[in-house]
């Protein structure tokens, strides 16, 4: 799949709300806070609603399935309310959504929108968040998502997002068009070979020769008679 980078999503900033019900309302999650111990019953249900029919044939489905699972079964273990539970699930889902919105990395942008999904929670300030986890709670959603998602940021990346292929072409202003290799191998090749003509190097032998007799006659009479030998 070609992409044009115009509509390849960048990273962004997200604001933060209380997301209570967003995503299981209160019959749904009633139903599964009643379905515990029965991992079959709850899978089945977050098929249905999410429609993950083909988990078995799908790999970012079986994914999804599992993220959403144990995120209920992180809240079943410590005991949530059903509240705490469905704005867990939220926490979890929407910080997903926000992973793989952008094929790029944005691993700050997910990590403080997470942060602030927890805060809007966790401190009561009407109507901006709300006092549904306490300070030992919200250690242990932090890290709960800390160990499980963000540590696999980059597999849940790879799994969701397409492959973006950057090609750069570079052009310099005023400058003149460098030709192709081949065309450079050719100019190349016309070029003649310098050749000296054989009677100026001779010449220059000779002249050599002189000026060696002339400032040592000895050494003069020693060069020529090893040329001639």
């Amino acid at each position: 799949m070609s992409w044009e980078l115009s509509k390849v999503p960048l990273p962004k900033e997200h604001k933060a709300a209380v997301c209570i019900w967003d995503d299981l309302d209160v019959t749904t999650t009633e139903a599964i806070l009643g379905a515990a111990g029965d991992r079959d019953e709850i899978q089945r249900q977050l098929i249905e609603i999410y429609d993950l029919a083909d988990n078995k044939q799908n790999k970012r489905s079986a994914i999804l399935l599992d993220l959403y699972y144990f995120t209920i079964q992180f809240a079943l273990e410590r005991g949530f309310s059903k509240e705490q539970t469905s704005s867990f699930f939220s926490i979890v889902k929407k910080t997903h959504e926000v992973c793989i919105e952008t094929p790029f990395g944005n691993l700050e942008q997910c990590f403080n929108y997470f942060k602030e999904l927890v805060l809007c929670h966790a401190v009561k300030r009407p109507p901006w968040s709300i006092s549904l986890f306490n300070p030992e709670e919200v250690k242990a959603v932090t890290e709960y998502v800390v160990n499980t998602y963000f540590r696999h940021f980059k597999l849940y990346k790879y799994a969701f997002t397409p492959v973006v292929r950057l090609d750069l072409a570079i052009n310099y202003v005023g400058l003149p068009d460098t030709p192709e290799p081949e065309e450079a191998a050719d100019v190349a090749g016309e070029e003649e070979p310098v050749t000296v003509p054989e009677t100026e190097t001779e010449g220059a032998v000779q002249e050599e020769l002189g000026e060696t007799e002339h400032d040592d006659p000895s050494l003069g009479d020693a060069a020529w008679g090893h040329c001639n030998s």
